[in-house]
């Protein structure tokens, strides 16, 4: 099994003692999203757990407690994009987290913290040159401290929808988003890093560019030095490329306060499951009550026989 930690919000940043509490003690309760009173016991056991896969716009505070997971294989999805904060209202100063990035990868090595230049979003102010540009600067602020970028295209949900088009975001043509990886490309390759475009319908492979996989047994595998029999992701959107995972976030919690966010519905949500953060809750903001259903999700390792360093 692997463990995404999380697509839903962001525990590296607000909740990693709540995450190392849930290692300490060996499992962690999950809502289910569409079913609120229904509740999955997840182990977090060693012997359960083949990897974890942290998604993550500031890590820096779950740093200095990573010698609490050194027994399990992990890597990070480091999002890190050009916008201001009219976008990304509470991510700190880019230039402290290129820093952060550096000091992450530094400590676990490149190939482990995979940086995501997601969402892009055209607009009349960021334009495709300007994203040309912003992709060339960080990449170049980034050399030698991640191996592999992965981008993606703003998809206009209809909840975010309203929000991105008052500064003037739309629908991003074809011949727009080949330019943009066709560019990109030639900026990644200078730096060695591996492009790869999430979720996307369009085939770039054309242009040196592969689908993604954000969750990615290969990674895993290589970090075990053992095959792992874990198939695709049948929960995701049709072109995403992940492999199976159990999430153990929960949405309306993050508090970056990025206006093209899917995982949050509006600020008084946000507010009223903030309020009930308990480190000591099995749940992340939230708590038990007497309607809770829960049922031990029966989870194991996928490791197999072989090694993948022996075929």
């Amino acid at each position: 099994m692997i463990i995404s930690a999380s697509r839903r919000t962001d525990i590296p940043a607000f909740y990693s003692d709540w995450f190392f509490k849930r290692i300490e003690e060996g499992y962690v309760l999950v809502r289910n999203p569409f079913n609120f009173h229904q509740v999955s016991k997840v182990s977090l056991k060693k012997d359960a757990v083949d990897g974890i896969v942290f998604w993550t716009k500031n890590p820096e505070k779950m740093i200095p407690k990573l010698h609490l997971i050194e027994d399990y294989a992990y890597y990070f999805l480091f999002t890190l994009n050009p916008y201001d904060k009219r976008i990304e209202r509470n991510v700190p100063e880019k230039s402290h987290i290129i820093e952060v990035f550096k000091k992450l990868s530094s400590k676990i090595g490149k190939d482990r913290i995979i940086w995501r230049y997601d969402p892009i979003i055209l607009t009349p102010e960021f334009d495709i040159a300007y994203h040309v540009k912003s992709f060339r600067d960080i990449a170049a602020k980034l050399d030698g401290y991640t191996s592999k970028c992965i981008i993606s295209f703003i998809t206009l949900y209809p909840k975010v929808y309203k929000t991105l088009k008052k500064i003037g975001a739309y629908e991003i043509e074809k011949r727009q988003k080949i330019e943009i990886v066709s560019k990109f490309y030639e900026i990644a390759r200078k730096y060695s890093i591996k492009l790869e475009v999430c979720a996307e319908q369009i085939d770039l492979s054309g242009y040196g560019v592969m689908p993604a996989r954000c969750v990615d047994k290969s990674l895993i595998e290589k970090l075990l030095g053992k095959k792992l029999n874990i198939g695709k992701d049948k929960n995701q959107r049709k072109f995403c490329g992940c492999d199976e995972s159990v999430d153990i976030g929960a949405y309306d919690t993050c508090l970056h306060g990025c206006i093209y966010c899917y995982a949050n519905s509006n600020i008084s949500s946000i507010k009223r499951n903030v309020s009930q953060y308990d480190v000591n809750s099995h749940l992340l903001c939230s708590n038990l009550v007497e309607e809770d259903v829960v049922k031990e999700r029966e989870v194991k390792s996928s490791v197999g026989q072989i090694s993948i360093f022996d075929r």
